[in-house]
């Protein structure tokens, strides 16, 4: 090898020689991307009542906006994964975090619908390469045993961000207007993309990582063998449909929290922008315990003998279980404390099923090809989301705002997905990509 340490073999090590903990520093590090991702992405959602309201949209017009995202989501994902593993984690990530920092920033010029919906296109674009780098650095960083719990931990991220964004923006613009959230949640994103440069180095190549630390991540890990994958490759393989069906299903539901909470909770509740921190905060802080809690319970099976595939479909089979609670929502009218539960229930599910479900794509191929696998997941999440957001617009528009079919659908679609994956990949196997 160029640099760093050769390999050691797990058995040559001593006994009494301590495996330390560089690794979680880097899943730190995925922990903050991931909050500076979701707080970029929530911004427009908090204000939307405000902006709206200025500027006149439908909810039409909304839904568009957000479909702009996820159609640059959407169009950047496959080719997302495809160039961090042809890149590399340090240069492809760092430029995809400066790309969607700038469009974030780019919002706080915006006038009119279409020019909210061109910024927010940008950041679909950029921020389409988070969850592959992310993903991919798991597999990289992290035997097998751990991913999930990995995984969990940077993925809860994305809640946390739903906390703090709701903190943040309504103080920002109570003081400096709605313009200085873009621009303070996007430099944010900047911030990261210069620490991630300066730090990021491959294990191999990092002289931080001490020679037992390596050893024990490599000790599970399928050997690298090939640079670069077909995508006809790829979806030649059971594997792929089964994740990427079960992003295209799930998903959209995520968005629908995350895009038409606020503006349910100001209609149905009236709450104003002070007002919808607290319920916003307990929803996502819930969300946070749900992606680490579910990620612990299928590690945890793993250390107790059970196969991967047994792990990772229980903890998505309460998950899928759990999120039921939402269809119920409708029935808490009038009772914001219930409802906020109700809905904090199902984020907190669906974080736990993202974790095991984004662990199930490391745990079926290569780390070479997770994030080309990764990125076609999530383009299928996107699609998805492309789809559903102009249709809840429209469907809000003509039904005089009536959101009760929409939290049906959330609530029942993961058990659904979760059948669709089991039929599909009844055993989990490290798929052949050469």
């Amino acid at each position: 090898m160029a640099q760093g340490h050769p390999v050691a073999s797990p058995q040559k090590l001593h006994a009494t020689e301590r495996v330390a903990h560089f690794r979680w520093l880097i899943c730190g590090l995925l922990f903050y991307a991931t909050t500076v991702n979701y707080m970029d992405r929530m911004v427009l959602g908090i204000l939307k009542p405000t902006i709206a309201a200025n500027l006149h949209w439908t909810e039409t017009q909304y839904g568009l906006i957000n479909s702009a995202f996820q159609l640059g989501y959407a169009f950047m994902m496959p080719i997302a994964g495809r160039l961090l593993d042809r890149l590399g984690l340090r240069l492809g990530y760092a430029a995809a975090v400066l790309f969607w920092s700038i469009s974030s920033m780019c919002h706080a010029l915006a006038g009119n619908a279409f020019q909210f919906a061109m910024a927010r296109l940008g950041l679909g674009l950029g921020e389409a390469a988070n969850f592959p780098g992310a993903i991919k650095t798991v597999a990289t960083w992290f035997p097998k045993r751990e991913r999930a719990l990995a995984i969990g931990i940077f993925n809860s991220g994305s809640n946390i961000g739903a906390v703090l964004a709701p903190l943040a923006v309504p103080i920002l613009t109570a003081h400096f207007g709605w313009h200085s959230a873009f621009l303070f949640t996007g430099s944010l994103s900047l911030t990261w993309a210069i620490i991630w440069s300066i730090f990021y180095r491959d294990p191999e190549k990092q002289p931080r990582l001490s020679a037992a630390e390596l050893a024990y991540i490599r000790s599970d890990q399928d050997e690298a063998a090939v640079s670069s994958v077909p995508y006809v490759l790829l979806l030649d393989k059971r594997a792929t449909w089964a994740f990427l069906i079960g992003k295209f299903l799930t998903d959209p539901v995520w968005w629908f929290y995350l895009f038409w909470l606020p503006g349910f909770l100001h209609l149905k509740y009236g709450l104003n922008l002070l007002q919808l921190g607290p319920p916003l905060i307990v929803i996502y802080l819930a969300a946070d315990l749900g992606s680490i809690g579910a990620g612990w319970l299928s590690s945890f099976l793993l250390k107790r003998g059970w196969s991967v595939a047994r792990a990772r479909k229980t903890a998505m089979l309460i998950c899928a279980l759990c999120v039921v609670a939402v269809i119920f929502v409708p029935a808490a009218a009038g009772n914001l404390w219930l409802t906020v539960a109700l809905i904090a229930m199902a984020t907190s599910a669906h974080q736990g099923w993202s974790a095991n479900l984004f662990a199930m794509a490391s745990d079926t191929f290569p780390r070479t090809a997770v994030g080309s696998i990764v990125g076609l997941g999530g383009l299928g999440g996107a699609v998805g989301g492309m789809i559903a957001q102009p249709a809840i617009g429209k469907w809000l528009d003509l039904s005089h705002e009536s959101y009760a079919p929409l939290f049906f659908a959330a609530g029942s679609i993961y058990l659904i997905a979760l059948l669709i994956i089991h039929v599909l990949l009844p055993r989990f196997e490290q798929v052949e990509v050469q």
